[in-house]
């Protein structure tokens, strides 16, 4: 009786999405800097996180839900946690180039950052297409990143994912797409990482009767729909770069691709860098996105393989004993690196 009460609710409950108190910091056009409140006195790290997200997706992902936010835990250890709100682009948004995107607006984000917590280097990190745009930020702009971590960020498009074949395909017109939309709508966008796996939809509606019962997680899931379906319309230009120079071209690995005039050259990076994948990520292959390691110059590496999928792996109660802590201390150790070699 109790899941058959849990599920007549279900369309009734709302989603508790980014509880941690936040500030807006900066803003320019649609986007937004927050920064989080209320670390726990005497647990401060000085040097911040700076969270950037995907383009298509809204920045909460990493502030889901209470007990299932990244941010939420960082906080709670001391963390000083900024993040990119991308907002909702509009029809004149449809010019914004990578240049843009992932230069000016990524390097205003380090700058402010910085200059509000005193310091002169922040830790970067960037999940799914935010990883990408960090990357590229860093091998142009890497005064101002102490560190950087990518999540289930992709780099190599030759991969034979479903995505990068999708996206190749000589059928798929994206000059005409941009010309007769602006920006690409979200709905379609949606759709089409709906079907990348077609059945999952109903593994969803099994899961949930199966796990009626328990009120936790129906409103986890409940939290998780919610965000999956706020997405938003991707810049026109922005998605053009984004098929034609990366994934067809596969212009980072080929150093074809220019931010700032000059090309993004994976060899300028020398910040210590973790990158984490998922073995169930059917979005991200997990040697798409390995291969920044072998083609960047730093010397302090680090890759983080975990199960899960793209977006449960980061979000569920199950990354609040792995992922996270692992990220905390990762970002401790590497402050606490950088100290001694400052007072050498």
């Amino acid at each position: 009786m109790s899941r058959l009460r849990n599920l007549l609710t279900l369309p009734r409950r709302k989603a508790n999405s980014a509880p941690t108190p936040s500030e807006v910091v900066h803003s320019e056009n649609k986007w937004k800097l927050l920064r989080y409140c209320a670390r726990p006195e005497g647990r401060e790290h000085k040097r911040p996180i700076v969270m950037v997200p995907s383009l298509i997706n809204r920045h909460y992902v990493l502030d889901l839900a209470p007990e299932k936010s990244m941010v939420e835990y960082l906080v709670a250890q001391g963390h000083d946690v900024f993040i990119i709100d991308w907002g909702k682009p509009g029809r004149e948004d449809k010019y914004l180039t990578l240049d843009d995107i992932a230069d000016r607006y990524i390097g205003r984000a380090t700058r402010v950052a910085a200059r509000l917590a005193g310091v002169s280097q922040v830790h970067l990190l960037g999940y799914c297409m935010g990883g990408i745009l960090t990357t590229m930020h860093i091998s142009r702009r890497p005064e101002r990143v102490a560190s950087h971590v990518a999540i289930a960020a992709p780099l190599s498009f030759a991969d034979g994912g479903i995505l990068s074949t999708w996206t190749r395909s000589p059928s798929f017109d994206v000059n005409a797409l941009i010309e007769a939309l602006g920006n690409v709508p979200a709905r379609l966008l949606q759709t089409s990482f709906h079907m990348l796996k077609p059945t999952l939809g109903l593994w969803k509606g099994v899961n949930v009767i199966d796990r009626a019962q328990s009120e936790e997680f129906l409103d986890g899931f409940v939290a998780t729909e919610h965000w999956g379906s706020d997405n938003v319309d991707f810049p026109g230009e922005v998605f053009r770069a984004l098929i034609q120079d990366l994934y067809r071209n596969d212009g980072i690995m080929r150093e074809t691709i220019h931010l700032g005039g000059e090309p993004v050259r994976l060899a300028n990076i020398e910040a210590p860098t973790l990158i984490v994948t998922f073995e169930h990520d059917y979005i991200v292959p997990k040697e798409s996105a390995t291969v920044m390691l072998d083609c960047i110059s730093s010397k302090e590496q680090e890759h983080i393989h975990l199960s899960g999928g793209h977006v449960g792996a980061v979000v569920s109660r199950k990354a609040a004993k792995g992922l996270w802590p692992q990220l905390s201390q990762w970002w401790i150790d590497h402050e606490e690196q950088q100290h001694v070699r400052a007072l050498a």
